[in-house]
């Protein structure tokens, strides 16, 4: 489930994403999966209605599905499907490195078209005052080196996702070796849910803050303005 960390949509209160999506589901996998209390598969079934509830109550706030967090909700359902149906348990590190893959195949492919996701995501005008950059960038000729930067960051972008994917595959692998289906599973599956916030997402963040920081420095480098003077608050406030 480290995956679906990364692809549900953030919510507004990012401690009870933390509660629904990884400390809920994984004490209920380490605790209630013995014979003695809920049984392995019941277990499951309850650990993983968190997440998907948590995801199904972000549709609901939206009032429509983003991509991301389809692709969060297959996920979910996906490690559902290989503990019910016994699969291999290492069909549970491919999926969990599949999830941040597939997102960084996409953000890499959008490199290749007009409008790279880095700037959907980080150069967007509900951010940035997009059009007092471009002017800014215009006035001094320094468009292309803009633009040079943007499609450097986007690759730096889809290399966190790859680093992602890469951790998913080696810490599910390690862990998550009992077969599926069995309370040794959830166990494995509740430790892996645990470690992949400290030794993958952290790191991510990282990355990603590093990204920020690279990209924000690049534009006020470029455009000769000031940090204050970028977002679109301080913008619309002057």
């Amino acid at each position: 489930m480290s995956g679906d960390k990364q692809a549900v949509a953030a919510s507004a209160n990012p401690l009870a994403e933390l509660a629904f999506t990884i400390l809920i589901p994984a004490l209920i996998l380490m605790q209630l999966s013995g014979a003695e209390h809920l049984g392995a598969v019941n277990a499951l079934l309850l650990a993983l209605a968190f997440p998907f509830g948590w995801g199904a109550l972000g549709f609901a706030r939206r009032g429509k599905p983003g991509w991301m967090a389809l692709l969060g909700l297959a996920s979910v359902m996906l490690t559902g499907g290989i503990g019910l149906l016994a699969l291999d348990p290492q069909w549970l590190a491919v999926k969990e490195a599949a999830v941040p893959g597939v997102i960084g195949l996409a953000v890499l492919g959008s490199a290749y078209t007009r409008h790279p996701l880095v700037s959907t995501l980080l150069f967007n005008p509900a951010l940035i005052d997009v059009a007092r950059v471009r002017h800014a960038l215009a006035a001094r000729g320094t468009q292309e080196p803009f633009e040079s930067r943007l499609r450097l960051a986007n690759h730096l972008l889809a290399g966190t996702f790859f680093f992602s994917s890469a951790m998913n595959y080696a810490l599910a692998s390690w862990i998550v070796t009992s077969p599926a289906g069995s309370a040794a599973f959830n166990e494995e599956l509740g430790r892996l849910t645990l470690l992949s916030y400290p030794v993958i997402a952290l790191p991510s963040m990282l990355l990603m803050a590093g990204l920020l920081y690279f990209l924000g420095t690049s534009m006020q480098r470029l455009s000769g303005l000031k940090i204050a003077d970028l977002l679109r608050r301080a913008a619309a406030d002057n």
